[in-house]
């Protein structure tokens, strides 16, 4: 069965290992541990399939706007329709939480990625230069209105 829910404490090793087998400079599990009590701008959603965690995504909540920091899916359940369920989750997160906007940025090379955020209603508002450090790949900056719909 396939699940989201709130990230807590316990699911921080474990969001390391889908970070770690996603990302070139993934970040920390001291990074997780502060954004989940440090943070309190921060809220981090896990997507679970038979009680397994197979991808995260989180978002700063900055005055009426969430800011994805960060998603993936476990490598190998990635082409399977998982991403799209977990942003859906996301995006159902910020509309019932009453945010009027969402923002994210994605490598300009991962067109996968970009499809599926047009599908779900981002479109592209500019390009940050240089943001990823691993490779001075520009970003492109996606917007998407939250208005009275439910996620895709």
């Amino acid at each position: 069965m396939l699940k989201s829910r709130k990230m807590d404490i316990q699911d921080i090793k474990r969001v390391h290992e889908i970070e770690v087998a996603s990302f070139k400079t993934p970040w920390s599990m001291d990074a997780f541990r502060s954004e989940l009590v440090e943070n309190t701008l921060a809220t981090y959603i896990v997507l679970e399939l038979d009680e397994t965690i197979i991808g995260y995504g989180g978002m700063w909540q900055i005055m009426d706007e969430v800011h994805i920091t960060n998603v993936a899916i476990d490598v190998p359940y990635r082409g399977k329709g998982y991403s799209k369920e977990l942003m859906s989750a996301l995006i159902d997160y910020a509309i019932t939480s009453g945010f009027k906007h969402m923002t994210l940025e994605v490598r300009v090379s991962n067109q996968t990625a970009i499809n599926l955020y047009e599908k779900l209603g981002f479109f592209s508002v500019g390009k940050r230069p240089k943001y990823y450090i691993d490779t001075g790949e520009d970003a492109l900056v996606m917007w998407k209105s939250l208005g009275d719909e439910t996620a895709v």
